[in-house]
């Protein structure tokens, strides 16, 4: 009976030992990141000893991928907001609007038409438009800092990211060699520690984790690709910049880089790396295009008005801005060494959309031009397909535009561009190359000019009735559309002046510049006389209506504008640029009701970069609670509850002291029963 009793004695002291050996582990590690608790349990006594223990982890693999996948989206959403709302606060500051600065710069375009001979007014309209260029580089140049900031983070979390995936691959080798020993049960560190480094992984990705064999883990992207293999292997995160290598591609490296890197779907990613990529494609390439877009449509508008006028050394007008001419990044595939340039078309900037393009060389002297979306993939059209432009290449020149390639290119979207080629190194067929006019221009324009008398705020030409008329009729100012017949005059007229009178009744009128002449009838009211009249008067570059009846001889004379100098009407139109639908909106459709003013475009890149920050922040909020929910349910099967552990310890002291109890019965009986055989 006391060897039975002995037995049982030490079988019940082993058993409370180990127990309170568990119940310790999980004491002292309860403030271990990544710990999972354990328990240990035995089978029923056989032959009066208690059967084997068994330590295991209390673990729940669906909540343990439930947690990770929450994890994922919570840090996603974390990791933009945070990006977005520095962005969001520096768009919104008043003193950071790009409406307070066209404003500014237009209402001294205003007080500037009320002394047009005041150069003190005209100097203050330079002023403000050297403002206004700061002020968008200043935004520009905030939007660039974030894309450092962006390109950095991605560079240390695919470290990060590659360092985990390497350590996962380690510890499943580890792993493996002690699976099936007596080693196993004393290597549930190894098992935290591979948990805890997909826990990590999973904050930088969306991870997804399937059973291998030996232990092992075999994990992979939410999206599919593979990360940690069978038998050791893993597959690594690399930043590219192809063709731009300020533009960080992730991509994912197999076999050692010996492959082709797998292209990886950045919508679908999650964790920081994919808060990141989408903080970076939804606003700030967004915004460095619209802020790119709105300057040039500015400038070039502009420019353009200015050449129609007349500037206050009584020339015709020339540029105010300088429109920036960029470099087109080549594709690392490209098998020649062609360059290209690219600018704005003159007159072409309401054109151009918030867009970057890839330039392909298709053919000798041809290319095809195809806007690209804010992640440099191919915007499609409304049947799926790339929407793209063919256009000729002048082989003169190397330009590709709508006025040297006309008819060639005549009625083509070409997006306001002006792409020029190196003839004399052109490009393979099939060679691509990336053309980023706008966000490269946002932090480049510049004044070309710190003269005030170069704005041209009169008009060239002036109109008069002739003082012996008797009908009621009477000349209208006239607009000016085109200066490629002008000369520095600027008016090449024979006499210097076009004369039109009614030469007979009814509706008989005669056009004369005292050279050429051209009869023509009309009934009153006459509009684009000259369009009228033909015989080569409708390439002047400028007409003019004649409102109400003449009366038959009555004449009317169109002249150089000499010293018109308090002339405001080129002004005028300058000034009406700032309620001009001037910047496209959208890349398909070029039609009127897809343009809108500056303040307007601008209103909305504000106003877009605040709602897509405020459904960030909800949708942040609402996968933050979702996680809180995985991490509680989680961590109420996996956690240390230390009130449960300490009523475990006191039972299985208890337990233990029993155990002593009756070893120490047995050990007296046993002591009895040796005296009495004496």
């Amino acid at each position: 009976m006391s060897f039975n009793l002995y037995d049982i004695a030490s079988s019940g002291i082993y058993s409370s030992s180990q127990l309170l050996q568990t119940a310790s582990k999980n004491i002292a590690n309860v403030n271990t990141e990544g710990y999972v608790r354990e328990r240990t349990e035995f089978s029923t006594m056989i032959d009066n000893q208690v059967g084997r223990g068994e330590t295991y982890r209390l673990l729940n693999e669906f909540a343990q991928k439930q947690l990770n996948r929450d994890t994922s989206s919570k840090t996603f959403f974390d990791q933009f907001v945070t990006e977005a709302n520095r962005v969001d606060t520096l768009f919104s500051e008043e003193s950071n609007s790009l409406s307070t600065g066209i404003n500014s710069f237009f209402s001294n375009i205003q007080e500037s038409l009320n002394q047009p001979s005041s150069t003190v007014a005209r100097s203050l309209v330079l002023t403000d438009a050297q403002n206004l260029i700061d002020q968008m580089d200043r935004l520009s140049g905030i939007v660039v800092d974030q894309q450092s900031v962006v390109n950095e983070q991605l560079e240390i979390f695919s470290d990060e990211a590659n360092n985990l995936i390497q350590n996962i691959s380690d510890l499943n080798n580890k792993i493996a060699a002690v699976d099936g020993t007596s080693q196993e049960s004393g290597s549930s560190s190894l098992y935290n520690e591979r948990d805890k480094a997909i826990r990590d992984l999973s904050e930088l990705i969306d991870v997804e984790t399937l059973d291998g064999p030996n232990g092992s883990k075999q994990v992979y992207m939410g999206t599919g690709q593979a990360l940690v293999m069978e038998n050791g292997t893993f597959n690594l995160f690399s930043m590219t910049g192809d063709p731009d290598p300020n533009f960080k591609q992730l991509k994912l490296d197999v076999n050692g880089g010996k492959a082709v890197p797998l292209e990886l779907d950045v919508d679908k990613l999650k964790g920081k790396i994919g808060g990141l990529l989408a903080f970076r494609d939804d606003i700030l390439i967004p915004a460095q295009n619209q802020l790119g877009q709105m300057g040039l449509a500015l400038a070039d508008t502009f420019n353009q008005q200015n050449h129609l006028g007349m500037d206050a050394d009584g020339d015709l007008g020339g540029d105010i801005f300088n429109i920036p001419e960029v470099q087109a990044f080549a594709y690392q595939a490209n098998t020649g060494n062609g360059s290209m340039t690219a600018t704005v078309e003159p007159g072409q900037g309401n054109n151009l959309p918030a867009s970057d393009f890839i330039v392909k060389y298709s053919n000798a002297n041809e290319v095809e031009i195809y806007p690209i979306d804010n992640k440099g993939e191919m915007i499609k059209d409304a049947n799926g397909n790339n929407l793209f432009t063919t256009a000729a290449v002048d082989p003169a020149t190397g330009k590709v535009n709508l006025i040297d390639n006309s008819p060639a290119n005549d009625g083509l979207d070409l997006f306001g561009l002006e792409i020029t080629l190196d003839m004399a190194n052109l490009p393979n067929i099939d060679d691509q190359f990336m053309v980023k006019l706008n966000s490269q221009a946002s932090t480049s324009l510049e004044l070309a000019t710190n003269r005030p008398e170069d704005i041209a705020l009169a008009s060239p030409i002036r109109t008069a009735n002739d003082i012996n008329n008797t009908g009621a009729a009477s000349i209208s100012a006239g607009t000016v559309t085109d200066i490629s017949s002008f000369t520095s005059n600027p008016l090449n007229l024979p006499n210097g002046e076009i004369t039109i009178q009614k030469t007979a009744e009814p509706d008989e009128y005669t056009v004369s510049d005292g050279v050429n002449s051209g009869t023509f009838n009309g009934t009153p009211p006459l509009n684009n006389v000259l369009s009228q009249v033909g015989s080569g008067f409708e390439t002047y570059g400028f007409d003019f209506n004649i409102e109400g009846t003449p009366a038959l001889g009555d004449s009317f004379t169109v002249e150089f504008n000499a010293d018109g100098f308090d002339d405001n009407r080129n002004g005028q139109l300058l000034s009406d640029i700032q309620n001009s639908n001037i910047v496209r909106q959208n890349v398909v459709g070029n039609a009127s009701n897809n343009h809108k003013t500056l303040n307007q475009s601008y209103t909305g890149l504000v106003s877009d970069i605040g709602v897509i920050t405020h459904q960030a922040q909800t949708s942040g909020a609402a996968f933050t609670a979702l996680a809180e929910q995985s991490e509680a349910w989680y961590e109420s099967l996996s956690g240390v509850n230390l009130d449960e552990e300490a009523a475990n310890l006191l039972r299985f002291q208890q337990s233990y002291a029993a155990s002593a109890q009756v070893l120490s019965t047995a050990r007296s009986i046993f002591d009895t029963l040796l005296s009495a055989a004496r």
